[in-house]
């Protein structure tokens, strides 16, 4: 395998050879990145195509500073927040205290899960909710961050994570025909 700086330099210099050789070193695993903010394969391609274009555009900004593919990796998220703002109806300004308290259930659940089937259900998520899931509970980004690069307040970030979990927890109650327990103070 080809030193990662080596391939860098040849991309930069338009070396059609060594983009294809970075696309297929890191495309994969992109993907799963885009699949986790797309509502489906297509539109997560969409994302993956559009992420890629920026990377071989402005590889030459990379300045070496932190892991390669972390640098990728926030090219793809930032490309799927840009999607989002394309395809965005309206956002909803909800103040997070008229958010219900969610009770929590069988833990068991969660290990009985597929990656794909959690996958499927984080894509059925309004887009919304699906955004900040993703951003706060994958990416580890803060409720600030997310309110700065989404345009909206923390609350609005809260609540609507709020509103994911809670639609993760129904859905998955559903599947797997799980009681809820009530939650003790």
């Amino acid at each position: 395998m080809e030193p990662e700086q080596d391939l860098i330099n040849r991309c930069i210099n338009n070396d059609p050879v060594a983009q294809e050789l970075l696309y297929r070193r890191y495309a994969s695993k992109m993907f799963g990145v885009c699949m986790r903010y797309a509502a489906n394969k297509m539109e997560a391609e969409d994302i993956l195509q559009e992420g890629f274009i920026k990377i071989f555009t402005n590889l030459s900004k990379y300045r070496g500073e932190g892991s390669f593919e972390g640098w990728i990796r926030r090219t793809m998220v930032n490309t799927a927040i840009n999607h989002y703002y394309k395809n965005i109806k309206f956002l909803q300004d909800i103040d997070i205290d008229e958010v219900d308290i969610v009770n929590f259930f069988d833990q068991d659940a969660i290990s009985n899960l597929s990656e794909a089937e959690l996958l499927k259900l984080i894509q059925e998520l309004p887009e919304g909710y699906r955004m900040v899931f993703n951003l706060y509970v994958i990416e580890g980004y803060s409720h600030k961050e997310i309110a700065e690069q989404l345009g909206i307040t923390e609350n609005t970030s809260k609540s609507q994570l709020s509103r994911a979990r809670a639609a993760l927890q129904n859905k998955i109650r559903k599947l797997y025909n799980i009681n809820f327990y009530e939650q003790s103070a």
